[in-house]
């Protein structure tokens, strides 16, 4: 039998690697995306290969959307070749960036990039490939726990998010006639590169965040990761258009 098939957005750095190397973990093999890096989507890959699957890489930029045609013939030329098929079973949209601005200070061209990634890019990215997902496939988008909380600096991309979030509840009624779950999972504060490191690399934000968190930390890649991965099982094939916040417990 074999292997399912994910295709993952930004999937050379952060909570994309993670989420590959746990899929291959599950023997889900990966088409994942990198905008820059080819040398650390190439490491992945080769990961991804010790650990037994099969992962491709292939360049997009998600803010591109006149470049999404174009990707989808890639990704079908990819399918066939390496997998003699046409079609996969989940789709991850994790590509992302993070912004600090004041609400008052934001430009448009700031937001305009946000929306070009985080909306328009999740949308238009899953038109163009939703008919390649098999019916009892799998979306899962990617929002933040600042939907549910607010921190200044980061209005623009919490707007973002939040937009997200209403997007997967249409996506999951209009794709349910396939079968097709859609699913929203909002990580909180990551230790990763996202932001610049800050978590990661700060530690005063370090400490910060572990002090409004239940669990006394902050978040690492592969508290991420593998829930995402589980979320695909058939185990949870009735949870569709739903907000799954990782976040070891925010300002709760």
């Amino acid at each position: 039998m074999s292997n399912k098939i994910a295709v993952i957005t930004g999937g050379n750095r952060g909570l994309g690697k993670n989420t590959v190397l746990s899929l291959a973990r599950k023997n889900i093999d990966c088409v994942f995306t990198y905008r820059s890096h080819k040398d650390e989507a190439q490491q992945v890959v080769e990961e991804v290969a010790a650990l037994g699957a099969k992962a491709v890489a292939i360049q997009l930029d998600v803010s591109d959307i006149i470049g999404f045609a174009e990707f989808k013939q890639t990704l079908e030329s990819t399918l066939a070749t390496q997998w003699q098929t046409s079609r996969f079973d989940y789709l991850i949209n994790n590509a992302g960036h993070g912004s600090d601005s004041a609400f008052a200070d934001t430009s448009e061209a700031m937001f305009d990039n946000l929306m070009n990634v985080h909306v328009k890019g999740v949308f238009f990215l899953t038109q163009t490939l939703h008919e390649m997902i098999n019916d009892g496939g799998r979306i899962i988008n990617l929002s933040s726990g600042l939907t549910r909380f607010a921190l200044p600096g980061k209005a623009a991309y919490a707007t973002m998010k939040g937009a997200v979030e209403v997007l997967t509840k249409y996506m999951a009624k209009e794709l349910a006639a396939r079968n097709i779950a859609v699913n929203v999972v909002a990580p909180g504060a990551i230790a990763t590169d996202f932001g610049g490191g800050a978590v990661r690399d700060n530690e005063h934000v370090a400490q910060l965040v572990s002090s409004f968190t239940a669990m006394g930390r902050v978040g690492q890649a592969d508290d991420i990761g593998p829930m995402i991965a589980q979320l695909l099982g058939d185990e949870n094939r009735w949870v569709t258009g739903q907000r799954i916040e990782a976040s070891g417990g925010m300002f709760l």
